[in-house]
C-alpha cells in the first residue's frame, strides 16, 4: 500500500502548531510542511500510511473542536505525480509580511546546532515547554509578551506573522513558568485587540522543534 498526504487547513497559526504536535504523538506520521494562507488560517501537509492519516486527522479534528477551532482536511491516497506539483509548497518569501510563509522542518543536525549555541529547545527536558500568545493587532500582543515575560522566566524565541493582522509571538521555559507566562499574558489583551489564541505545548515533539523559527 502506498503512501498517502492529508492536507489540513487550519485557522491560527497557534493551533496549526499545536495540532502538530499532537498528530505527530497520535500517530507515525511525516510533518512535510505548513503554509501561511493568511486569514484562512495555516495549510499543514503530512504523509504517511492511510490509517496513519486517518488516526491523525481524527486527532486533529478533536483537539481543534475543543479548542473551539476550524478545520478543513482530506486524505489523498497515493497522490498522481502531477497533482504532487500542486500539493506540495515550493518555499516562497512574502514581501507584504516580511517574512518566509512555507516552513519546512530543519534537519537534526541544525536542531543540534542551535543547541550547542544555547538558543534552542531541550527535547530530552521533560519539564520543557513552548508558549504561544496569537492576537489580532500588534499592541496587543507587544503588550501581552511584556507581561509574560514579566511574569516568569521565559524567553522570546520567535515572531511570526500570518497576515491579516495575526501575529504569533513564542516562548519557552520549564512547564510551569510557560504556563504562568501564556496565563499572565493572554490577561492583558483584552481592550488592545483580539485574542486569537495562547496555548502551552508540554514536551514539544520533535517535528515542532524542528519548524520552529531558527
Amino acid at each position: 500500500m502506498q503512501r498517502g498526504v492529508a492536507i489540513l487547513e487550519i485557522t491560527g497559526l497557534g493551533p496549526a502548531l499545536v495540532t502538530i504536535d499532537t498528530i505527530e504523538k497520535a500517530a507515525p506520521v511525516e510533518i512535510l510542511q505548513y503554509e501561511l494562507n493568511d486569514l484562512y488560517g495555516v495549510c499543514v501537509r503530512i504523509a504517511g500510511m492511510p490509517s496513519d492519516l486517518e488516526s491523525a486527522v481524527h486527532a486533529a479534528h478533536e483537539l481543534i473542536d475543543h479548542m473551539g477551532g476550524a478545520c478543513v482536511s482530506t486524505i489523498i491516497n497515493a497522490p498522481d505525480a502531477e497533482s504532487a506539483k500542486a500539493i506540495h509548497a515550493q518555499a516562497e518569501y512574502q514581501p507584504l509580511i516580511d517574512q518566509e510563509v512555507v516552513f519546512f522542518p530543519r534537519s537534526e543536525q541544525a536542531v543540534a546546532t542551535q543547541a550547542t549555541e544555547g538558543t534552542s529547545l531541550m527535547a530530552t527536558d521533560l519539564n520543557y515547554a513552548i508558549g504561544l500568545i496569537e492576537t489580532q493587532g500588534f499592541t496587543a500582543v507587544i503588550e501581552a509578551i511584556d507581561t509574560a515575560c514579566k511574569a516568569a522566566n521565559v524567553e522570546v524565541i520567535g515572531k511570526e506573522k500570518l497576515g491579516g493582522g495575526y501575529i504569533t509571538v513564542l516562548i519557552k521555559g520549564d512547564v510551569a513558568a510557560v504556563g504562568a507566562a501564556v496565563e499572565a499574558g493572554k490577561a492583558r489583551v483584552d481592550g488592545l485587540g483580539k485574542l486569537i489564541s495562547a496555548h502551552v505545548i508540554a514536551r514539544p515533539s520533535a517535528s515542532i522543534l524542528k519548524l520552529l523559527p531558527s
